[in-house]
């Protein structure tokens, strides 16, 4: 007989589901509540989660946090009109990674539908928690996937070893960007947990201000 998936086998009872962060909050994975989600927690876990596996030159891990801050970057650069909510929204497009890592591609094709479902949850917790869109149009998930992609070929070429017709393959060759301002230093994790928390708060003031 197949295995069950992993979520649907055991009932929540039977295992710890939640996750204690720094701030004191007990995250549950399988029922997240966005009063348990705080941004200085994700700041502090997408610092310390390493973009492709780790496998990137450099001395230091090139993080998620710092991957989400060249997101928002290119995404405000090839969508000059979005909003700041759209760019919060880029800006956390990869903040469930703060609970369950960064699994590369070949990995989440092995471990199939239940990553997705509770990533999915996860990301439609921390939506609520910041008072964005708890469902993202399609059209501006496409503009956030195409910035995701621009910053995923230069992290692949520069960092990660790949050739740029390998890295085509995969990630479609970028355009519309000038790749001179793409600095991919791998920055200590203090520097860029302090960077992406920053980034956020100026964002949501921006967005605070222009609610008034």
């Amino acid at each position: 007989m197949p295995a069950k998936p992993l979520l649907s086998s055991l009932k929540k009872t039977e295992l710890r589901a939640w996750q204690r962060m720094l701030s004191g909050r007990r995250l549950d994975l399988l029922d997240p509540s966005p009063l348990d989600i705080e941004i200085e927690d994700i700041a502090q876990g997408l610092s310390r989660v390493a973009r492709w596996n780790g496998q990137t030159v450099g001395e230091h891990a090139y993080s998620v946090a710092q991957h989400s801050l060249l997101v928002e970057d290119i995404f405000g650069r090839i969508v000059p009109e979005a909003t700041t909510e759209q760019r919060l929204i880029a800006l956390l497009h990869d903040s469930p990674e703060y609970v369950i890592g960064d699994m590369i591609s070949p990995f989440k094709a092995v471990v199939g539908g239940d990553y997705k479902s509770v990533e999915l949850r996860l990301q439609h917790a921390i939506h609520l928690r910041f008072a964005l869109a708890p469902d993202i149009h399609q059209s501006l998930r496409a503009q956030i996937k195409r910035a995701d992609a621009i910053a995923a070929y230069y992290e692949a070429t520069r960092l990660a070893g790949f050739a740029e017709k390998e890295a085509v393959q995969f990630f479609g060759r970028p355009r519309g960007i000038d790749p001179q301002f793409i600095d991919l230093t791998a920055l200590t994790t203090q520097t860029v947990q302090n960077a992406f928390l920053e980034r956020f708060v100026d964002l949501d003031r921006q967005r605070a201000r222009k609610a008034r």
